[in-house]
C-alpha cells in the first residue's frame, strides 16, 4: 500500500504531505480568523487541528502543476485555475450534501455565486508559487526527520482518529439544515425587537440634545452633534450584531459542541440553506 504510486509520487508520502497541509491549513485559517474576531475559532470542518480542504488542495496543485514546477507564471496561473475549480467543486458539494453554505464572498467584488472570487483566486495563485518554493521543500524536510515506520504508525493513528472525529462532525452538520429555519425565524423577531430599543434610546438621546422636529433645520448645522449622534447609532448597531451573534451561538449550544462550533466559525450557513429553499420552492411551483 506505501509503495502505490500516484502522479510519481508514493502513497506514503502523500498521506504524511497530506496531514501537514493540512495541519498548516488549519494554523493558517484558525489564526486569521480568530485576530479578526478577537476570540479563538477552530476553523476545521472537524475539531482536530485539521483543514481537509488545503490538505487535498495543495496536493492536487503540486502533483498536477509539478511538470511546470521551474516556471513561475506558469506556477501563478496554474494555482489561480486549479485551486478556484477545487474551490468551487467543493463548495457546490458541501453545499449539496449538507444544505449548508461553509464560506461566502458575495459581498467581494467580482465573485460568482459567492462560491469563489477574484480576490481568492489571485491569492490561490500565490499560495501556488509559495507551496512550491517555500512550502513543499518544508514539508518534505518535516517528512524525513522522521524513520518510515514510525510515519506509517502515526498516519495510521491519525486516519483513525480523523474518521471518528468526521463522523461525529459530519452527523452534526447533517441536522443544520433542519434547525436553520427556527434559527432564522427567532433571530429575526429578536432582531425587531432590538432595532425598536436602538430607535429609542436614540430617540431619547436626540431628544436630550433638542434635536427636535422644529429645530431640524437649525441643529443639521451642528456638525459636531451629528457626529456624536452617527457614532451612538453605530456603537448601537454594532452592539445589536453583538447580541444577535451571541443569542445564534446560544441556540446552537443547546445542539452540542460541534453545532455550537460550526456556528461560531462558519456565519454564512445559512446561505446554502436559502439556495437549496429557493431551488425547492422553483420546482414545486413549475410542477404546479
Amino acid at each position: 500500500m506505501w509503495d502505490l504510486t500516484i502522479g510519481g509520487v508514493d502513497f506514503y508520502h502523500l498521506i504524511n504531505w497530506f496531514f501537514i497541509y493540512s495541519f498548516f491549513g488549519w494554523l493558517w485559517e484558525t489564526c486569521f480568523v480568530s485576530a479578526k474576531k478577537g476570540q479563538y475559532v477552530n476553523r476545521g470542518f472537524i475539531n482536530g487541528p485539521f483543514c481537509t480542504i488545503y490538505g487535498f488542495g495543495a496536493l492536487a496543485v503540486y502533483l498536477i502543476l509539478k511538470p511546470v514546477g521551474d516556471s513561475l507564471l506558469w506556477l501563478f496561473l496554474g494555482g489561480i485555475v486549479v485551486a478556484t475549480v477545487l474551490e468551487y467543486l467543493t463548495a457546490v458539494l458541501m453545499e449539496s450534501i449538507f444544505h449548508t453554505s461553509w464560506w461566502d464572498y458575495s459581498d467581494k467584488k467580482f465573485n460568482f455565486q459567492g462560491r469563489i472570487c477574484l480576490g481568492a483566486s489571485l491569492g490561490w495563485g500565490f499560495f501556488t508559487v509559495l507551496l512550491f518554493r517555500v512550502l513543499h521543500p518544508l514539508v518534505e524536510e518535516i517528512v524525513g526527520l522522521y524513520p518510515q515506520l514510525a510515519g506509517e504508525v502515526g498516519v495510521c493513528m491519525l486516519t483513525a482518529g480523523y474518521a471518528v472525529d468526521f463522523c461525529f462532525s459530519a452527523a452534526a452538520a447533517f441536522h443544520l439544515h433542519e434547525r436553520i429555519p427556527a434559527w432564522e425565524q427567532a433571530l429575526n423577531d429578536m432582531q425587531g425587537e432590538l432595532l425598536v430599543k436602538v430607535r429609542e434610546t436614540m430617540g431619547t438621546l436626540e431628544r436630550a440634545k433638542g434635536f427636535t422636529i422644529d429645530s431640524v433645520k437649525e441643529r443639521l448645522e451642528d456638525v459636531e452633534l451629528l457626529k456624536e449622534l452617527e457614532e451612538k447609532r453605530s456603537a448601537l448597531m454594532r452592539d445589536l450584531t453583538r447580541e444577535l451573534d451571541q443569542r445564534k451561538q446560544a441556540m446552537a449550544a443547546m445542539f452540542g459542541h460541534n453545532v455550537s462550533r460550526f456556528v461560531k466559525a462558519y456565519p454564512n450557513l445559512n446561505r446554502g440553506y436559502r439556495i437549496h429553499k429557493e431551488k425547492r420552492d422553483n420546482k414545486k411551483q413549475k410542477k404546479s
